[in-house]
């Protein structure tokens, strides 16, 4: 990756957190009578911010927690992992330490909230590679729409062209490659079934950030 501006998702892409993800997804869910929770409407809240995740299963499921307080749980279990138990993909720091020793201009952006992101990478000692970190909550739009990259690449005074997207996510990859970024996929076990897929549409991927 020769460009000189660079923007990170970071679930699946910089930690390895997924799993904690689908995880808490359930276990939220479990806690308020739902035992039976469809794969394929996990996967598909993958793009989706939290806000709009949870109004789906408050919907779907018909549950009595408004957003404001399903989100509070989430956030709070979420919380704890954040502090405590998530940790960067192997290779990732010494990756990130050589972008930003050739003078790469980079961010983070993810539909994690950005306090949550702040406490994730201060912890994993990497928050100093990145200019800023944004959510799709702050931008008002999921990764399914193209807001939040352009978002980030005029923060950075970067145009899309000179700009590479790292995405774990086939359908967070495509609205980044439709929108004229360079795309770059990266391994996750959560979209292994999608890694051809993947493949076939990046511009460049990494199986291993070693």
């Amino acid at each position: 990756m020769d460009k000189r501006f660079a923007i990170f998702d970071m679930d699946g892409t910089l930690v390895d957190s997924m799993g904690y993800w689908d995880a808490v997804a359930e276990e939220y869910l479990h806690s308020r009578g739902v035992r039976d929770v469809p794969a394929a409407l996990l996967q598909q809240t993958a793009s989706m911010t939290m806000d709009e995740t949870l109004a789906l299963f408050i919907r779907q499921f018909g549950l009595d927690d408004t957003p404001a307080q399903a989100r509070a749980e989430l956030e709070r279990i979420m919380e704890g992992h954040y502090r405590r138990d998530i940790g960067l993909k192997g290779g990732v720091a010494d990756h990130l330490a050589g972008l930003f020793a050739k003078g790469t201009q980079m961010c983070v952006v993810s539909a994690t909230p950005e306090a949550l992101m702040e406490i994730c990478l201060t912890r994993l000692g990497v928050r100093q590679y990145f200019r800023f970190v944004l959510s799709c909550e702050s931008v008002g739009a999921g990764k399914d729409r193209p807001d939040i990259y352009y978002a980030a690449a005029e923060r950075l005074s970067a145009a899309p062209e000179d700009t590479a997207v790292f995405e774990d996510s086939l359908s967070a990859l495509r609205t980044a490659k439709g929108a004229g970024f360079y795309a770059v996929g990266v391994y996750d076990a959560a979209e292994q079934s999608r890694w051809a897929e993947i493949t076939a549409l990046a511009d460049e991927t990494i199986i291993h950030w070693e």
